[in-house]
């Protein structure tokens, strides 16, 4: 019978760089080979641990928790040391996280976290088994090195420190193992010491070790083939069974035993489930039940004092608003939660006070009168139906849970308040993990095999994109053909997608959950490990992930960063510098006539939170919103599901089709949202109304529905259809309206979070309405780095009729501004390679100081450590010194000058300091001619992302409309009809649609904007070839076809064949034309003749040259055609200065 044997050291996939195993999945490897208890022992780390001890407790295996540390080497810090620690028990899992929480916060060293052992009190060493790590620990590096007194030395130290420990043997074909084995096992024997077999697991089976390769090669910035690549694990290192370890180590039995005595000795229970908070401070020992109540009552007064100024109508009100604040007040007692809403109004009314914008609400708990009262929310809950238990439900208790939304620049000083409330070791954020999806891992893969990256990148694009999906591998090859037998007939790719395959979702990288927020009941290492990359007090955040932290008895806070709300308030700081008035948009009605007609009626809803795409702006057009509970309705059903409810919403409240009621008492709850069930709140109004319900017992009804439960559904069904009886409702009626709440349930949105979302959605498009340049401004900073929406958003600028004002040396700051009422200023930050520090720098030593003169001048009083090279050379193509110089050549080619010139006075001003001379800058520059336009623009382009002073579709207009009868795309009429349309190439996109069907998507770009086009696939895959040979940024002329449908009652745009121009140019036999300079340097024209002579007619393009004194001769250039559009043949030409005029011309 084969002995029992326990792994005890294991890497998974959580230790980010070298594991592979799955944590969850590797319990049934356990399982099937017969263990009885299993190890995780990442490298110093336990990300995995919670999910490893509920899969193993699960599956009846014995969780052993430990890590795999490195150990400050106090001697030689480059040559960092390993131990295993287990937690022998509770205490030993608590000095676990204190010990790793303190290497990555306190003691890093090269990117890893080094545990010092001089922490390490008797009381924490008695909680550990600790192993000693065999070639990688202290002990087994000195055998190897030779030095067994030094061996024998840490042997006796460490065994001193730690009462639990052993020395630690391997066999997995490393040259030395069979030396270090025999060494360490003369050693114990002769200092007395246990020795334990274990098996350095990093994948799962032998045949996985090449994947595993890659994945540490990705994690390290190698390639596989490189011979500079550290190659440290062997194909050995998989999870052996127990009969071959048995086997492996007959000849020392008690290395086996070893391992079930410490997998004996190993007993960790973790708490799992009951949420704790921390401690709220109570005014004269106030029961924080009593202080909750009475907060709220105060609150709720002041609110109606807002709501009802009229002492009389108050009066009215008050009752209704009473007697629901009571009855919350109560669950909240009863559920024993007031603590958790003491806390969260506490840092939301700090945060309202200290200027840092708050949202109004976020989920359902937009729902709760007591969170409206004591300031958590800002939407009154009564006003528009919202529901309490759609939030707090006391019929399912489960932790209440407030998402919040800060200003997104601001977010950060309400985390340091908390810190300071209730202690930096008690706060943290939260971890997250990355994993390797299809296209990353393609992309990964085909380094580490040293693809190239044009050719990973086109494999990647293959992988369909789908709206709310991430397509996996496996199901693009299900799917995809071309993807199918791309892999199947080429071998590279193939070999790549083999190894994508065992990696993908595979954790990659760690990060910081966007909003997860810790308060521990005292210090958080009690409860989990921390990390901090950098060692910086911003970057701490828990090792567990929200999911494993509540499962430990945590509480989550959501502090989300909102940019909306940066944006809002970036907004009123401009107006009020514009016109010294700051409006109260915190205490606004949504009620303005003028909004509605002009922004949301119009959908001229750009830069408008969440009603900005291209979709919304249609519905908005067709639904002509008057009050914000419309765009409440209209924010629930644009999104996946509802959608399907459009037409008919539209068509009710148009006239044109009568709501539907199967019972009179479903008219209040539905007659907002013209007779259809949008919202999840309605679902439960229909359940206590009809089905007799309580809202408790609606809410249950409601998330069964969505889970599709059909065990549930069916015992539900006899519920609603008995308590409809009892309100006199007939069962087919009851079975019709439970089929549609079940229906709707599935997709309905939830209202308190529509409404709190649309009541922000309002505030953005009033400011759009009434401060268009200031709102717009404010939201082009938050998108500096996205030329696309930066584009978007600076051409509604310019239909609303707003100036735009290019970068300037002496106007712009970092982001863009509003100098004045309907103007923006583009922000210095809009440039690519443009940071913050210089940028604020500049605007800092030109408040103190006055305007910049010039370059020179710039870089003097900045500093050429700020101001460079570079930065010179992006400020002069981006036209940031044209109000000094409009030469923008003259200042990029003479970068270098001015840098060295500032440096020179730099040194000098050193040496005049020591001798007074005074140093002179006075510095000769190489006067050029100024960029042709189209290089201008192409400059600018290049640091912008985007066209901006002009662009250059704009001189083809003529040509293209004279010879071709097209138009810019996007400025042809609605009627249908066929047009020819033209527009830059920007590239083209192979997508599929929701039903799966490929399509292609033509994206262009225009002097108005990008606008893209849905191409048929079948024409796309037909002319793959000819369409892959046109260059980014081609002007392209494209066949469209606009019908109307009678369905939808919408014009629909068919693009079919598409060219390029110089296609068109060489069908049509066009020519250059060049007209010299009168001034042109006889030799430079001379020169530029010969270059353009050819040789072979037959295939070669005219030159015509023409002089101002009637002269004229041809030439032809011996180059394929379409250099007729090259761009670097028309640029060169206009860049001579003995050219005035480059064109293309036709005809005779």
């Amino acid at each position: 019978m084969t002995q029992d044997f326990v792994h005890l050291r294991m890497h998974t996939e959580f230790s980010i760089k070298d594991g592979m195993l799955n944590p969850k999945k590797v319990v049934h490897k356990a399982i099937a080979s017969g263990m009885k208890a299993l190890a995780i022992t990442d490298a110093t780390a336990m990300f995995g641990d919670v999910i490893f001890y509920k899969a193993a407790s699960a599956a009846g295996i014995k969780p052993i928790l430990g890590a795999d540390c490195s150990i400050t080497n106090h001697y030689n810090r480059d040559d960092y040391l390993r131990l295993l620690f287990l937690a022998r028990n509770h205490q030993g899992y608590l000095t676990l996280c204190d010990l790793l929480s303190r290497a990555w916060l306190t003691n890093q060293y090269k990117d890893r976290g080094e545990v010092d052992l001089d922490w390490i009190t008797p009381e924490m060493a008695d909680g550990l088994i600790v192993l000693s790590g065999f070639n990688t620990g202290a002990i087994g590096k000195a055998i190897l090195n030779g030095s067994l007194s030094a061996a024998e030395q840490e042997a006796r130290r460490l065994s001193q420190k730690f009462p639990h420990f052993f020395m630690e043997l391997q066999r997995v074909g490393r040259p030395n193992d069979e030396m270090l084995v025999a060494e360490s096992v003369k050693l114990a024997k002769k200092l007395g010491l246990p020795v334990v077999a274990t098996q350095p697991i990093q994948f799962e089976n032998s045949e996985d070790f090449e994947f595993h390769e890659a994945r540490v090669a990705i994690a390290d910035g190698f390639t596989l083939a490189n011979k500079a690549r550290p190659r440290i694990y062997t194909p050995q290192q998989y999870f052996r069974t127990k009969e071959e370890m048995c086997e492996l180590f007959k000849d020392i039995p008690s290395a086996i035993e070893n391992s079930v005595e410490i997998a004996k000795r190993c007993n960790v229970t973790i708490k799992l489930g009951k949420p704790q908070l921390p401690i709220f401070p109570t005014p004269d020992g106030m029961s924080l039940k009593d202080y909750m109540a009475q907060l709220a009552r105060e609150g709720l007064d002041r609110r109606l004092k807002v709501l009802y100024p009229d002492e009389k109508k108050r009066e009215v009100e008050f009752p209704r608003y009473k007697e629901r604040l009571e009855r919350e007040i109560k669950i909240i007692q009863d559920m024993d939660f007031p603590g958790y809403f003491l806390i969260v109004q506490d840092f939301i009314n700090w945060a309202k006070t200290h200027g840092c914008p708050v949202g109004p609400g976020r989920g359902s708990g937009a729902g709760s009168l007591v969170a409206y009262s004591l300031g958590i929310t800002d939407l009154d809950p009564l006003a528009y139906d919202l529901l309490f238990e759609r939030f707090l439900n006391p019929e399912r208790v489960s932790m209440p849970d407030f998402d919040v939304d800060f200003c997104q620049n601001n977010r950060g000083r309400v985390i340091e308040y908390v810190k300071s409330k209730y202690g930096e070791e008690s706060v943290s954020q939260i971890a997250t993990f990355g994993t390797m999806g299809a296209k990353g891992v393609i992309k990964d893969v085909g380094r580490v095999l040293d693809m190239s990256y044009s050719e990973a990148d086109r494999l990647s694009r293959m992988i369909p994109t789908r709206p709310g999906h991430n397509t996996t591998l496996e199901e693009a090859l299900s799917e995809e053909p071309q993807f199918r037998a791309e892999v199947r007939n080429n071998p590279q790719a193939r070999k790549l997608i083999e190894y994508a395959l065992k990696l993908e979702g595979t954790t990659r990288s760690l990060g910081i959950h966007a909003g997860g927020v810790l308060i521990a009941p005292g210090k958080l290492i009690d409860f989990c490990p921390l990390y901090a990359a950098g060692m910086l007090p911003e970057n701490v955040i828990s090792m567990y992930d929200k999911k494993d932290v509540e499962a430990v008895g945590l509480v989550k806070f959501d502090f989300l960063g909102l940019t909306t709300l940066t944006i809002i308030e970036r907004a009123l700081d401009y107006i009020e510098k514009n016109t010294g008035v700051r409006p109260d948009i915190e205490h606004m009605e949504c009620d303005d006539e003028d909004t509605y007609k002009k922004i949301f009626q119009t959908g001229d809803t750009v830069a408008v939170f969440q009603f900005e795409s291209p979709g919304m702006h249609k519905l908005l057009i067709d639904a002509k919103p008057t009050q914000l509970s419309d765009l409440i309705a209209l924010n629930a059903l644009y999104r996946p599901g509802p959608m399907d409810l459009i037409p008919d919403f539209l068509d009710i409240r148009a006239g044109r089709k009568k709501a539907e009621y199967a019972d009179p008492r479903l008219i209040p709850i539905l007659e907002d949202t013209a007779g259809i069930m949008v919202y999840q709140e309605q679902v439960m109004l229909v359940a206590q109304k009809i089905g007799g319900y309580s809202l408790g017992g609606a809410d249950i009804l409601r998330r069964a529905m969505g889970k599709k439960d059909v065990a549930e559904m069916e015992r539900q069904s006899k519920v609603f259809i008995e308590g409809a009886a009892k309100n006199g409702v007939s069962e087919e009626v009851a079975t019709h309206l439970f089929e549609l709440m079940r229906k709707f349930a599935g997709y309905g949105f939830n209202k308190s979070h529509a409404a709190a979302y649309s009541y922000v959605a309002y505030k953005t498009g009033w400011l759009k309405n009434y401060y268009p340049a200031e709102f717009l401004a404010s939201s082009l900073s938050e998108v500096m780095t996205d030329p696309e929406k930066s584009l978007k958003i600076l051409m509604d600028a310019k239909r609303h009729g707003v100036k735009l004002l290019g970068p300037d040396i002496n106007e712009s700051e970092f982001n863009y501004t509003s100098p004045k009422t309907m103007e923006i200023r583009m922000g210095l930050g809009a440039l690519k390679g443009v940071g913050s520090a210089p940028a604020e720098a500049i605007k800092a030593e030109r408040d103190k100081n006055g305007p910049f003169k010039d370059p020179f001048d710039l870089v003097k009083r900045v500093g050429s450590q700020l101001i460079t090279k570079k930065i010179i050379q992006v400020f002069a193509m981006a036209g940031v010194f044209d109000s000094i110089e409009p030469n923008r050549r003259k200042w990029f080619e003479n970068a270098d000058v001015v840098v060295q010139s500032a440096q020179e006075n730099e040194k000098a001003a050193d040496q005049f300091s020591l001798f007074g001379e005074e140093p002179s800058n006075e510095v000769p520059i190489k006067e050029v001619a100024p960029w042709s336009e189209r290089t201008r623009m192409e400059k600018e382009q290049y640091v912008l992302g985007f066209y901006f002073s002009g662009h250059p579709l704009e001189a083809y207009h003529s040509e293209l409309k004279r010879n071709f009868g097209a138009v810019v795309a996007g400025t042809e009429s609605e009627n249908p009809g066929e047009y020819l349309v033209a527009g830059m190439y920007i590239g083209c996109e192979q997508r599929r649609g929701k039903d799966g069907s490929p399509f292609v998507t033509l994206h262009l770009a225009t002097p108005d904007g990008p606008v893209d086009y849905s191409v048929k696939n079948q024409y796309f895959e037909q002319e793959r070839a000819r369409i892959k040979e046109i260059p980014k940024g081609e002007i392209v002329v494209v066949e469209l076809k606009k019908s109307h449908s009678k369905k939808s009652g919408k014009t629909w745009a068919s693009p079919g064949a598409f060219y390029p121009l110089y296609e068109l140019r060489h069908r049509q036999k066009a020519h250059i034309v060049i007209r010299p300079a009168e001034e042109a340097d006889p030799k430079e024209l001379e020169r530029l003749i010969l270059d353009v002579q050819m040789t072979h007619p037959e295939e070669a393009i005219r030159v015509d040259f023409e002089f101002s004194d009637d002269r004229s001769f041809r030439v032809r250039l011996p180059c394929p055609y379409k250099a007729a559009a090259d761009w670097t043949l028309v640029r060169d030409l206009e860049d001579s200065p003995s050219i005035q005029q480059v064109e293309v011309a036709y005809g005779l």
